[in-house]
């Protein structure tokens, strides 16, 4: 529906840093195809990352156009009717040209953007990547210039003679939450458990999580 759609870039911003997972979608040739991957706002543009035989991937860093979409599932939305089931989301659709980066400094950048968007603070506690892992890292970066959002909030949009009738009817909230980090086996006796570990941050905008800092795109 048209009046759930915005171009509020406040908006598409707040859906970008709260979701982690994104989908890509490209053309193969005659194919269409899509595949989820992790990824970075960096404020003018996202952030893509994977091998290089990651072969969605390099269809976007060679320039090929393509659709990126962030999805948030908020409830499910249980009307009176069949016809009226729907779902409480926010999502954005972009829509652009990706292209690879080859910059070292860019690329560390990225990598920094991408661990701050899993965990504020983790490119502190994690070894930054070598020269050698860079080169073997396909890095994509992809513009944030056209899309839009589309939000869908409230309760289901019942017929008036249906509202007199004995069937439930309201939202199931859904929301991701984060459990408590599990060690991975093996760490030197006293390793420290950093805080988003013992308690991941809530990821809504407004909460503890908040906007992260962008580090903005190099010259």
């Amino acid at each position: 529906m048209r009046e759930r759609g915005t171009r509020e870039r406040s908006v598409v911003e707040s859906i970008l840093d709260e979701g982690l997972l994104c989908h890509v979608g490209v053309l193969d040739g005659d194919t269409p195809v899509v595949s989820p991957m992790a990824y970075a706002n960096a404020g003018e543009a996202l952030y893509l990352h994977g091998a290089p035989a990651n072969r969605v991937l390099a269809l976007l860093g060679s320039g090929m156009p393509a659709c990126v979409t962030v999805t948030l599932l908020d409830g499910l939305v249980l009307a009176r009717s069949a016809f009226h089931h729907s779902m409480n989301f926010r999502s954005v659709m972009l829509f652009g040209i990706g292209a690879s980066v080859e910059d070292p400094a860019e690329k560390m950048a990225a990598s920094t953007a991408l661990l701050e968007h899993l965990a504020r603070g983790r490119s502190g506690d994690a070894r930054a990547p070598t020269p050698a892992e860079l080169r073997a890292t396909l890095v994509v970066r992809f513009p944030i210039d056209e899309g839009s959002a589309k939000v869908r909030t409230g309760g289901p949009k019942d017929e008036p003679e249906d509202l007199a009738l004995s069937m439930w009817a309201g939202v199931i909230p859904i929301r991701l939450v984060a459990e408590a980090g599990v060690p991975e086996p093996g760490l030197p006796a006293g390793t420290a458990t950093p805080p988003y570990a013992v308690e991941y941050p809530d990821r809504c905008a407004g909460d503890s999580f908040g906007a992260p800092e962008r580090p903005g795109l190099l010259p």
